[in-house]
Parts: structure tokens; C-alpha cells; sequence
């Protein structure tokens, strides 16, 4: 991820960030809007640097490595009182799995993964199998709400 994926970052040094725009596979261009808490983290990050990648290694020489990123996480979830192993994917899952537990349709959460087909996306979901969450009783809910 590089700073270029920041669209109009700065303006009269003003915070700007709202959004990344990576390239990902086969060169499909997404727009991933950020959090405001995650905005101002990638700006600290970025500091004046108006090129290069978001992340550097300690010395600042180099981009950050997935391994790096995986050692940053495993070291974070240990000083956090965590006992079971964390990496950057069991984030990943975590962020889907708590989107599609709080109702967000599957189709943005797919979306948000940037899983190609819905099936991969359904597999997060832990509680498929719950009756309240089936499409019969949300219309239900919805219509005896709708008639009061």
C-alpha cells in the first residue's frame, strides 16, 4: 500500500484522508473508505512523506513485509493478554465475521473482502444456522413493526 493510494491526502495541511484506493488483482481499482480513528493512524504513519509505502519497516529503509506485519500482530495480541495465536488473517476474519454478526448484507461484506463469489464470504458466517437470522422470520419481524 502507498501513499499514492491516499486520494487528496493533504489540503493547506489539512487531514484529508477518507478513503484508500489500491489497486488490487487483476488491476480492479477499489475505494476502501477508512474509520476517522483509522484515518488519523495512517496519517501519523505517513507523517510529511509524500511518497512510498504507508508502512516501513524500524530503520524506515524498507516497505513493510508481510512477515513483519504478522510478527507486529502475534507481538500486540501477547502484550494485550491474548493466548491464542493472532495473525493479520485472523483480523481479517474477524472483521467479516463481526460485519456479517451485526447484519450487514453479505453482499458488502463480500465486497468489503474482496471475495469474488458470495460462498467464500458465507463461510464467515458462524450463525447461518440460527432461525432468527433466516429470511422468514427478518420479513416477519419487519412486517409486525410495519403494522403498529
Amino acid at each position: 500500500m502507498s501513499i499514492s493510494h491516499i486520494p487528496g491526502r493533504r489540503s493547506a495541511g489539512v487531514l484529508r484522508i477518507g478513503s484508500l484506493t489500491p489497486t488490487r488483482k487483476g488491476g480492479k481499482v477499489a475505494t476502501i473508505p477508512l474509520a476517522p480513528r483509522t484515518a488519523r493512524a495512517i496519517d501519523l504513519c505517513v507523517g510529511e512523506r509524500e511518497e512510498g509505502p504507508i508502512f516501513l519497516n524500524r530503520d524506515g529503509s524498507r516497505r513493510l513485509d508481510r512477515h513483519a506485519a504478522t510478527r507486529i500482530v502475534k507481538r500486540l495480541s501477547r502484550r494485550a493478554g491474548i493466548e491464542k495465536t493472532i495473525s493479520p488473517h485472523s483480523l481479517r476474519h474477524s472483521f467479516i465475521t463481526a460485519a456479517l454478526d451485526a447484519g450487514v448484507a453479505l453482499r458488502d461484506v463480500q465486497e468489503a473482502a474482496s471475495h469474488a463469489d458470495p460462498r467464500t464470504t458465507m463461510r464467515y458466517d458462524r450463525a447461518r444456522r440460527s432461525l432468527d437470522r433466516h429470511a422468514t422470520y427478518i420479513v416477519a419481524t419487519f412486517v409486525a413493526g410495519a403494522s403498529r
